[in-house]
């Protein structure tokens, strides 16, 4: 679903990706993790358009060069962001922030999908509430499907559970698995949790100073990958 190659990326005199190399699979859950610091959120706003590439390749779905497209097409192509810190609009209720997502459907479409209800039944009930008088927990719930109004290919999430109650965090990791498995969408994820991780994703990316250092199958996440890569 999607090919990075040889990505780089600079901030101002730092070279922040070296010449990162990865494939996320269609239909399977992708897990980058890594330190912090290490370029995980770069790659992502890179993947979105909001940083700029130096050189090297983004190619997603049918091989759409991805580095040539303005970051409004990127979300009309068919890839769904929820950055970290949700970014919700604080003033507006659940179902306009739902709403501000529909602009980016390709088609047109300016009904909020039922999907969305479904999977996230608070939305429903709370959809003439502020946003920002949601839990932290909701307002996560919120952005997710806001990132999901337009029915996205790919489903791209910046430490989803982050700051959030446990039971919230794995309502939201069998909502993942629900849209993988029964929706065929592809997910790619950073996180850092290690339980979530091994629970919810398919494989793994670990990176390092701007480059990736090991992936694989989630079985194949070892402690010493893990002691060496993630520990702090």
């Amino acid at each position: 679903m999607l090919k990075v190659d040889k990505l780089n990326q600079y901030y101002g005199e730092s070279h922040t990706l070296w010449d990162l190399t990865l494939e996320v699979p269609a239909g399977e859950c992708t897990c980058v993790m890594g330190r912090n610091g290490v370029g995980k959120t770069t790659l992502l706003k890179c993947v979105m358009g909001e940083e700029r590439v130096a050189d090297g390749s983004l190619r997603f779905a049918d091989d759409i060069e991805l580095t040539r497209k303005r970051v409004e097409e990127r979300s009309r192509l068919g890839i769904g962001y929820v950055p970290q810190g949700r970014q919700i609009f604080p003033l507006l209720s659940v179902e306009e922030n739902l709403r501000t997502g529909l602009a980016a459907r390709s088609d047109g479409k300016r009904s909020i999908p039922e999907r969305i209800y479904e999977l996230f039944p608070v939305l429903q009930e709370m959809r003439h509430r502020r946003g920002g008088d949601l839990s932290g927990g909701q307002q996560q719930q919120l952005a997710i499907g806001r990132a999901l109004v337009i029915e996205p290919r790919m489903l791209i999430l910046d430490e989803p559970g982050e700051g959030i109650q446990p039971n919230i965090v794995a309502q939201i990791g069998e909502v993942i698995r629900t849209l993988i498995d029964e929706d065929g969408l592809t997910v790619l994820l950073v996180e850092q949790k290690l339980p979530f991780a091994r629970k919810y994703a398919d494989r793994f990316v670990i990176m390092d100073r701007g480059r990736h250092v090991a992936k694989g199958p989630i079985a194949e996440l070892s402690d010493e990958l893990i002691k060496q890569h993630l520990t702090v």
